[in-house]
C-alpha cells in the first residue's frame, strides 16, 4: 500500500477534494477528526494543554475550547508551536496504527488528509505522491472570512500561520485549482484518481516486505534446525 497526501491551504477546498475521493472509494485518514479526538476530555494531549494554557480555553463540560483557544495561538506563533508539540505526536500515533489497518485491509493506497503537511514534514518521507488543492488569494480570504464569521485580520492571521500556497503547488506532485465550480474541481479529481488507481507503487512495496519475511523465516527455520 502506498500513501497519498492531500493538502491545501486553509479554506481552499481540501475538504471538498476530500469528500470527491472518499466518494471514489478511496480509503481516507482525516488529520482534522483525529486531531479532535486526540484532544478529548481525559486524553493526554487534553492533559497536556489544561497545564499549558490553563483552564480558560476549556468549556464548562470539559470540551476544548476551539474558538478561544485559535484566538490565542493564531495570535502567537510561540504559543501555537506549543499546541502543536502536544497534539502532533498523538494524532500521528493515531495516524500509524490506521494506516497499518489499511494495508493489513490490503488496499492498493490510502489518502492522508492533513492541513500541516509540508509545515510539519514528518509524513512526507512516507508520502508516494502528494495532492495540494489551491485556490486564488482572494477567493481563500472571502471563504475563510465566510465559513469562520472573521474579521479581514483575524482570517489574514490564520492563513499567514501557515505556508503560502505557492510553496505548497511547488512541492506537490499534483495541483487541484479549485478557483472554478465544483464540475471543473471533479474533473480533476477523476484525472488524479485514474492516475493512482493505475500506479503500482503498492506492489513494490509489497514485494519488499514479503522479502523481509522471507529472510526472518529463513533466519528462524536455521536457528531451530541448528
Amino acid at each position: 500500500m502506498f500513501i497519498v497526501g492531500l493538502t491545501g491551504g486553509i479554506a481552499t477546498g481540501k475538504s471538498t477534494v476530500s469528500q470527491m475521493l472518499a466518494d471514489l472509494g478511496c480509503p481516507i485518514i482525516d488529520a482534522d477528526v483525529i486531531a479532535r479526538q486526540v484532544v478529548e476530555p481525559g486524553t493526554k494531549a487534553w492533559k497536556k494543554i489544561q497545564q499549558t494554557f490553563g483552564q480558560d480555553v476549556f468549556h464548562e463540560n470539559g470540551q476544548l475550547n476551539r474558538e478561544k483557544l485559535g484566538q490565542i495561538i493564531f495570535a502567537d506563533s510561540s504559543k501555537r508551536t506549543a499546541l502543536n508539540r502536544i497534539t502532533h505526536p498523538e494524532i500521528q500515533k493515531t495516524m500509524m496504527w490506521k494506516l497499518f489497518m489499511l494495508f493489513i485491509k490490503g488496499h492498493q493506497f490510502a489518502v492522508l488528509d492533513t492541513p500541516l503537511l509540508f509545515e510539519s514534514n514528518k509524513m512526507v518521507p512516507y508520502m508516494a505522491f502528494t495532492i495540494v488543492v489551491s485556490c486564488k488569494p482572494e477567493q481563500q480570504l472571502e471563504r475563510l472570512k465566510a465559513r469562520n464569521q472573521l474579521s479581514e485580520n483575524e482570517a489574514l492571521q490564520r492563513i499567514n500561520s501557515q505556508m503560502s500556497l505557492d510553496e505548497k503547488c511547488r512541492l506537490a506532485t499534483f495541483v487541484i485549482d479549485n478557483s472554478g465550480d465544483l464540475d471543473q474541481t471533479k474533473k480533476q479529481v477523476l484525472e488524479i484518481h485514474k492516475k493512482l488507481r493505475s500506479s503500482r507503487r503498492h506492489w513494490k512495496l509489497r514485494l519488499a516486505l514479503f522479502s523481509v519475511i522471507v529472510v526472518f523465516v529463513s533466519v528462524i527455520s536455521y536457528l531451530i534446525v541448528k
